[in-house]
């Protein structure tokens, strides 16, 4: 059986890709705009993190937050089924300065036990921002689990998603891009905001044999842990051939370089 994996691909992902840089522009120069329209000029805000990993784009879309919102108390649900990365969101959040408006609450969970656990405390609390971000992979129902969220925006909420727009391999992991959430959007007239983040990353190492950097590579696109060592034959092949493919990838300068487009959607109630 595969073993899915999320905490290995964090470090790793920004060694060898652009796409950090991609969110981060995105979250600079973008998202503050989105964050100035919600809130009503309610004295707090009502925020979930899903999928938070270790908080470390948490709190620069914080630091946005408060540059649109200065006088603003802050209560931010962060859902992560991983103590690992739950423990270094913590130490992140306390060596980092100026959070004193912001009120954290730990939920060592995936999204399925906290829509359980929000349905079964009944609160009735509205939010003013959820994101979910490169998180969508690791649930069930991603539709189902979208709906849920969106019911708890308030009038004025914004749900932020982001997810690849390409290459995902059904046999090895729950495979859904934002091709596939826009589609159950446009099915149920669900209006939504589209942005693209444009990101590459260099592959050429998955095609040696045995290559160290190449096999990381390979577990961090399949979300695999040791895919070469695990994976069939075929499967092997089939991916290697799918990630060669013109749609995915292009050679420049002798080096293979992999579309690694990201796609956030912005979704109101």
């Amino acid at each position: 059986m595969f073993q899915p994996m999320k905490t290995m691909a964090a470090p790793f992902r920004s060694l060898r890709s652009s796409e950090h840089q991609c969110m981060q522009d995105f979250i600079h120069n973008t998202l503050p705009d989105i964050l100035a329209s919600i809130g009503g000029g309610r004295p707090i805000l009502n925020v979930i993190g899903v999928g938070s990993g270790a908080g470390e784009i948490d709190l620069e879309m914080f630091t946005q937050l408060h540059l649109k919102h200065p006088h603003v108390k802050i209560n931010n649900e962060v859902v992560e089924p991983s103590n690992d990365m739950l423990h270094k969101y913590k130490v992140r959040v306390s060596t980092t300065p100026g959070l004193d408006h912001i009120n954290f609450a730990w939920n060592k969970m995936t999204a399925s036990e906290f829509e359980k656990h929000w349905q079964e405390k009944n609160s009735g609390k509205k939010m003013d921002f959820i994101h979910m971000i490169q998180m969508l992979y690791y649930v069930k129902d991603p539709e189902a689990t979208v709906s849920f969220f969106r019911s708890l925006l308030e009038k004025d909420g914004k749900l932020l998603i982001i997810l690849v727009q390409q290459l995902c391999n059904t046999e090895i992991s729950q495979c859904v891009t934002t091709g596939d959430i826009k589609t159950f959007f446009d099915s149920e007239g669900i209006p939504y905001h589209n942005h693209e983040l444009l990101s590459q990353m260099d592959i050429t190492e998955c095609f040696t044999e045995g290559d160290p950097v190449g096999e990381l590579l390979l577990d961090f696109l399949t979300e695999v842990i040791e895919f070469s060592k695990n994976a069939p034959g075929d499967l092997k092949k089939g991916v290697l051939d799918l990630l060669r493919h013109p749609d995915c990838s292009k050679e420049v300068d002798g080096r293979i370089i992999f579309n690694n487009n990201l796609g956030v959607l912005v979704v109101e109630p």
